[in-house]
């Protein structure tokens, strides 16, 4: 049975007072983003590369988890794409992050695409949405202000 999509995406749009090389640079390096939103993370920026995010011990419920990506577009200071299996194996969606320089910044304007309609799909959605709202809120406090992630101390 084929599934069809879902006809939704993800979309947000954030401003960052960084040109677009070093917006860029960021979220093509596997140490930036530990800096602001992961943990042990993976990354060789060049399509057909391998892009493994990885939390452990993430936030106030203390979650650990993996993500595997497969690099799609790699297009300096402009896009950068992957391809990952938020849902399962049978539905890759797709990340873009859109990078335009405007207002003595940059503008990035995520979307994410390919979520089939299946109970499953919609709530993947709903958690990834909020995934990259938080996600692009970390990027923009790290790259303006300097502000990396402090993951909270378990209680003893």
């Amino acid at each position: 049975m084929m599934t069809r999509p879902f006809g939704h995406d993800i979309a947000h749009e954030v401003f960052i007072a960084a040109k677009p090389e070093r917006v860029f640079d960021t979220i093509t390096s596997a140490r930036e983003w530990d800096a602001f939103f992961t943990n042990g993370m993976e990354l060789q920026p060049q399509p057909g590369g391998k892009m493994v995010f990885r939390w452990k011990d993430w936030g106030p419920d203390f979650y650990t988890t993996e993500a595997t990506c497969e690099i799609v577009t790699v297009d300096r200071p402009r896009l950068f794409a992957f391809r990952w299996w938020a849902v399962d194996q049978d539905h890759p969606t797709t990340v873009e992050f859109h990078l335009t320089p405007d207002y003595g910044g940059t503008v990035i304007r995520l979307r994410e695409h390919g979520y089939p309609d299946t109970d499953k799909g919609r709530a993947m959605i709903l958690e990834c949405a909020a995934g990259w709202g938080e996600a692009l809120a970390l990027l923009k406090f790290y790259l303006e202000k300097g502000v990396t992630y402090e993951p909270p101390r378990k209680n003893l």
